[in-house]
């Protein structure tokens, strides 16, 4: 079957609407013709630079309106941006750069130190600071006037549990169908404006940029998340639409008061896990209209999606897939689950990775059929609603019960007292696994009482059978629990 090849986007988009705002930076807003001149120039200092279409470039930037010109001059020459995440150490960037076989390093000086040990250790990588590229007499740049849906547009790694990371391969169709599956479910409006103020380096931030060239959409980019600027650029920048994870919800909702947002806002976009009851009352009280989503990287940003007049008859659920997509949960046994059944949770459609970069093996592994293995374990209910429970590969069985991590977590977390909670198994004589939990919090933290409020919440076999105070549980850069790390402090304890 022939590609399908569609118009440059940036181009098109500068065509179809050039005067309309598309970016909104610090206060400053550039039209998308102004955009387009900006990514232009950045293409022919990049070409001036060696740049060539089909490479792979790491690209190691912070929130910026820099950043947005750079990642789309790499779209018009039809270099793969390999997106890397600017927390992440030296040592896991080197591994990234020489896992993607990227041809050079693309940062800025605020990240000199960090790029400089990644040149000095893989040798014939150059970095590319984007202080020297904008000094650059630009080349006549040969751009890629059309494009196909398959053709990979970004790289982005995604922070396995265990094991080196995986680069995810995210085609220009991938970031399409995501674009048309979010507007089939939120609708689309003129006057859309989105607030950005996650990273670009994660789908959640980067799906926004694509959205706002694919839509004809202002994005208005924070550089760092500050719950009372975010307020205040709704209503400055007739914000309709902001992507945001719980902590940011609950910081949002608390600063509000018993202000409400301007009628315009259409919807906070919640990704990250499901928020608690009492976040979304809260949201509800206030008119903060909440649609909670589940996605990853492989799905180019959220592929199941509650909408808010779900949110609290179904509570805890992430929703419907988008109407591109499909899901399914298989049972242990491979059969479809039933209704209610716990199982791993299997996605499809169009905005689905086709793979992850020089690993055909994994790859076959977690794609079969079309139907990509998350590694997720879930339910659907009688009506569809997708309920995510956790990890499958850190799932407790203890005397043949399941236990999920994050469940436990959740009571923890709850617990006036503690601030941060990671659950992991412990090996046991009678029961096979027991749950043993690694908590960060108060200095006079009472370990009985923590006890007593988890037999409270939990049934007997999910409370943990240990309790481990620690300074602060080991996260990785995008803030998953790096359990084999609480692992290694159990068989420090002597467990």
């Amino acid at each position: 079957m022939e590609a399908q090849l569609v118009p440059n986007f940036l181009q098109k988009r500068t065509f179809l609407t050039p005067d309309r705002p598309a970016l909104s930076f610090l206060g400053k807003t550039y039209t998308f013709s102004e955009v387009y001149e900006r990514a232009y120039t950045i293409a022919g200092q990049l070409q001036a630079a060696g740049c060539m279409r089909g490479q792979f470039a790491g690209v190691l930037l912070r929130n910026h309106e820099d950043t947005v010109f750079i990642l789309l001059a790499l779209q018009l020459l039809d270099v793969k941006a390999v997106i890397l995440n600017n927390r992440l150490t030296a040592e896991e960037l080197i591994w990234q750069m020489n896992d993607s076989k990227s041809a050079f390093l693309l940062t800025e000086n605020t990240f000199s130190e960090v790029s400089q040990r990644v040149v000095n250790s893989l040798g014939e990588i150059s970095a590319i600071h984007k202080e020297e590229l904008f000094r650059k007499v630009p080349h006549e740049p040969l751009l890629v006037e059309e494009i196909s849906l398959d053709e990979v547009c970004t790289v982005m790694y995604t922070s396995g549990t265990t094991g080196n990371p995986k680069g995810v391969l995210q085609t220009y169709g991938n970031h399409w169908w995501s674009a048309v599956g979010s507007a089939l479910n939120l609708g689309l409006n003129e006057n859309d404006s989105w607030l950005c103020a996650v990273p670009i380096f994660h789908i959640s931030g980067y799906s926004i940029l694509m959205r706002s060239i694919i839509y004809g959409m202002k994005m208005v980019l924070f550089e760092s998340f500050h719950e009372e600027k975010a307020i205040e650029a709704i209503s400055i920048e007739k914000v309709t639409i902001m992507s945001v994870v719980s902590t940011m919800l609950t910081r949002i909702a608390d600063a509000l008061k018993g202000e409400k947002l301007p009628e315009y806002f259409r919807c906070m976009l919640l990704g990250g896990g499901p928020a608690a009851k009492s976040l979304l009352e809260d949201c509800r009280d206030k008119g903060i209209p909440v649609y909670q989503t589940y996605g990853m990287t492989e799905t180019s940003s959220q592929i199941v999606t509650l909408a808010p007049e779900y949110s609290l008859s179904k509570l805890g659920s992430a929703g419907k897939p988008l109407f591109p997509s499909q899901l399914k949960v298989a049972a242990p046994n491979g059969k479809h689950a039933d209704p209610g059944e716990a199982g791993e949770i299997l996605v499809k459609g169009p905005n689905v990775t086709k793979g992850y970069l020089n690993r055909k093996e994994e790859t076959a592994e977690r794609l079969k059929g079309g139907w990509l293995s998350t590694g997720d374990i879930g339910y659907v209910d009688k009506e569809g609603f997708l309920f995510v429970l956790d990890r499958r590969s850190d799932l407790i069985i203890s005397g043949g019960e399941n236990i999920y991590p994050a469940e436990v977590e959740g009571v923890l977390i709850s617990h006036s007292q503690i601030s941060d909670a990671g659950v992991i198994g412990m090996k046991d004589d009678v029961w096979g696994e027991v749950p043993v939990a690694f908590i960060a919090g108060d200095e006079n933290l009472d370990e009985k009482e923590v006890m007593k409020y988890c037999f409270e919440k939990l049934a007997k076999y999910k409370a943990p059978k240990k309790l481990i105070i620690i300074n602060e549980i080991p996260r990785n850069a995008s803030k998953k629990i790096l359990r084999r790390k609480l692992r290694e402090l159990l068989e420090e304890s002597g467990n």
